[in-house]
């Protein structure tokens, strides 16, 4: 049983759902970075959502973009964000680490080398965001096989046809888009997301856990009633790219875990 596996059993044990939290690695530096993704699992965080900096991030808002460029001038690489994997494993064998971003730094890598290293550090997820499921042998499959899920992501304009191409090769959970555009605009209706989510767990037995447009912890507790679980991105990177302290920016993400968890 894989470490998403494990934790979706015990959250369920607990009836509880799942809260799943985004911050970009490197931001605003490696050892702030570091000690926030250190934290987040005594902030309630269930998965923990690591962002690849890239120049490009084409599916993400300014806040996820100006949290990867200070990444990137900060030093961040793709190597670095792997460390973090392996000093989070020191002292943290349960969280599910999962590794989200493009394809391009993968690529430059070498995916059979990165997957290695990735599975050698500890990361137990991918979600790549710009490889369709007609590119499954690029990376998919390999990371499968590896023992790595790979999670994709559906969206309110996943329509019947394509649904199950999206959910073929997916592992671990679904990711459900709530809205349609970019990263920390838009937000989240569960009145909207319900029967969507709805819709998606008709055909698999995956969880189905929702992200985009939730800021607050009122509306990770509305999500969660109508989900598997929630994600916070865009209102976590918020408070650290407005400078605020470690321990600031865990508290808020504790008020988030927690309006999930009552969900």
């Amino acid at each position: 049983m894989s470490r998403i596996d494990a934790k979706f059993a015990q959250l369920r044990e607990q009836g509880k759902k799942a809260f799943v939290a985004y911050v970009m690695a490197g931001d605003p530096d490696y050892e702030t970075g570091l000690e926030v993704v250190k934290g987040l699992p005594a902030a309630g965080v269930d998965i923990i959502e690591l962002g690849i900096p890239f120049t490009d991030p084409m599916a993400d808002g300014a806040t996820i973009q100006l949290a990867g460029q200070r990444a990137l001038e900060a030093g961040q690489t793709l190597e670095k964000t792997l460390q973090y994997a392996r000093e989070l494993r020191k002292t943290d064998d349960t969280t599910p680490i999962v590794m989200m971003g493009y394809y391009n730094p993968i690529y430059s890598r070498g995916v059979d080398n990165f997957l290695t290293d990735a599975k050698a550090a500890g990361v137990d997820g991918l979600i790549i965001v710009d490889l369709p499921p007609e590119e499954d042998d690029e990376l998919c499959i390999p990371a499968q096989k590896m023992g790595i899920n790979f999670i994709r992501l559906a969206t309110p304009t996943t329509d019947e046809k394509r649904l199950p191409t999206v959910l073929q090769n997916t592992s671990g959970f679904v990711y459900y888009v709530s809205v349609t555009g970019i990263t920390g605009t838009a937000e989240a209706q569960a009145g909207d997301v319900a029967p969507e989510v709805a819709r998606i767990q008709a055909k698999t037995d995956l969880p189905v856990i929702v992200g985009f447009g939730i800021k607050t912890p009122d509306a990770a507790e509305a999500i969660a009633t109508v989900a598997d679980g929630a994600v916070v991105g865009s209102a976590i990177v918020e408070k650290i790219g407005a400078g605020e302290s470690v321990d600031d920016v865990l508290a808020f993400v504790k008020t988030l875990a927690d309006g999930t968890h009552r969900g």
